[in-house]
């Protein structure tokens, strides 16, 4: 017998006592049957011929039964070892064709099962996406999954170090914002808030705010006017012109911020269009900006915001992720739930699921058939020889048993008619 080049063992769910208990029952029936027509065949020698014609008929029924008793006996041994220990020619079959076995076993999954057209004739009877809905939809599962979800985020990010992928994330980002042409997206900005009229109340809450600002600021404009104002100049003269001045400018500036239609507004409006227009059709205009958002990148708190940008981001996702109540996980939730009722619902998503399914798993197919047959092939080829031989018998040794018992039920009855046939005739 030849060696196995491993001693792997088989799955433990193979070692079955029940059936254990099963395969030695069935052979010690088989073996019970043999010695029976044994028994039977002694004592018709003993007999002999002369207590009567009975004799021959029933001494050739038990001769026949052991002849076919021991004749499946060898047949269904030589499967799993060599018969009475004797190495004799074409026993063993099981121990000696291992690998041949699991060779051809791995060969003939991947040619009868793992094809594209036995896996798409399968999943057209089946409803993928309704049941992968109701698999979704089961109380407290959504829950579960984005619970689950979180811990996998939690364990990617433990395995990701720092050190590596601040330098990496940061690099990321200003090479996007270096690529990145300033000026078209500063004119799309400013379009949509020229669209929305968005820019008037930017202005609007300029002029109050400047207003405010210059109330709150009134001794000290007017102690700059008197020093600047000459010595000979009476300070009565210089409140009652800061006084003017003053109320003139609040004046013009309540003006502005009250009238929606002040030409101001309408001065600022156009020319905030206009240089819309040179952001995205004057190149020295795209030019100045373009050189702005290099020198701001450049800057030191923005390259110390990008380097810091990864830890943030994932500091941020870590607690969300952590928390059962956050944003984050309700909404993974809310999304689980929501796709569990279009999977089960929504024609367009369903017919979409069903149809990748079928591309999915045939690609998967095609892909690792021949990786899965090897694994079948690869796997026989590491189990232990003796092992493998006793475990199958385990499996399948019990209605084996039932050829040894048959072949001395027919034997015996072939036996039977053979001699009967051979009576008449003589």
């Amino acid at each position: 017998m030849p060696a196995s080049r491993t001693t792997a063992p088989l799955a433990s769910s193979l070692d079955d006592p029940a059936r254990a208990r099963d395969l030695a029952r069935m052979k010690r029936l088989a073996t019970s049957l043999f010695l029976v027509a044994a028994a039977v065949f002694l004592g018709c020698v003993l007999l002999g011929e002369e207590a009567g014609a009975w004799v021959g008929y029933v001494r050739a029924t038990a001769e026949a039964s052991m002849v076919g008793a021991l004749a499946d006996w060898f047949a269904v041994t030589a499967l799993f070892r060599h018969p009475l220990r004797l190495p004799i020619p074409h026993t063993a079959i099981i121990p000696r064709k291992k690998d041949q076995i699991g060779a051809s076993l791995g060969t003939f999954v991947q040619q009868n099962f793992l094809t594209r057209d036995v896996v798409e004739e399968k999943l057209t009877t089946i409803d993928v996406p309704g049941r992968l809905g109701q698999f979704l939809a089961a109380p407290g599962r959504a829950e579960r999954l984005a619970r689950d979800a979180s811990a996998v985020v939690t364990a990617l990010t433990e395995l990701l170090r720092d050190e590596d992928l601040e330098p990496a994330v940061a690099a990321l980002v200003e090479r996007k914002l270096q690529q990145t042409p300033a000026a078209p997206v500063l004119a799309r900005v400013l379009e949509l808030v020229v669209e929305g009229d968005r820019h008037q109340e930017v202005l609007s809450a300029g002029l109050r705010l400047l207003s405010r600002f210059l109330e709150e600021n009134r001794v000290v404009f007017r102690a700059q006017l008197g020093d600047a104002s000459p010595a000979w100049v009476p300070d009565w003269v210089d409140d009652r012109v800061f006084d003017r001045v003053f109320a003139g400018v609040q004046k013009f500036l309540d003006e502005v911020s009250e009238d929606p239609r002040h030409e101001l507004r309408r001065s600022y409006d156009a020319r905030l269009r206009a240089y819309v227009h040179a952001l995205r059709t004057d190149p020295a205009t795209a030019a100045r900006i373009e050189a702005l958002k290099k020198e701001l990148l450049e800057h030191p708190a923005v390259r110390t915001w990008s380097g810091s940008l990864w830890t943030n981001v994932k500091n941020a996702v870590l607690v969300a992720a952590a928390d059962p109540a956050s944003e984050l996980r309700a909404r993974v939730t809310g999304l689980i739930l929501e796709l569990s009722v279009r999977l089960r619902s929504d024609p367009t998503v369903r017919e979409l699921v069903q149809r990748h399914a079928h591309s999915i798993a045939g690609y998967l197919v095609e892909r690792f058939s021949a990786d899965l047959a090897d694994l079948v092939s690869s796997t026989v080829q590491r189990w232990d020889t003796e092992e493998t031989s006793r475990r199958i018998e385990l499996q399948v040794g019990r209605d084996l048993q039932f050829i040894r018992i048959n072949g001395t039920v027919v034997g015996g009855l072939a036996g039977l008619a053979i001699y009967t046939v051979a009576q008449l005739i003589g």
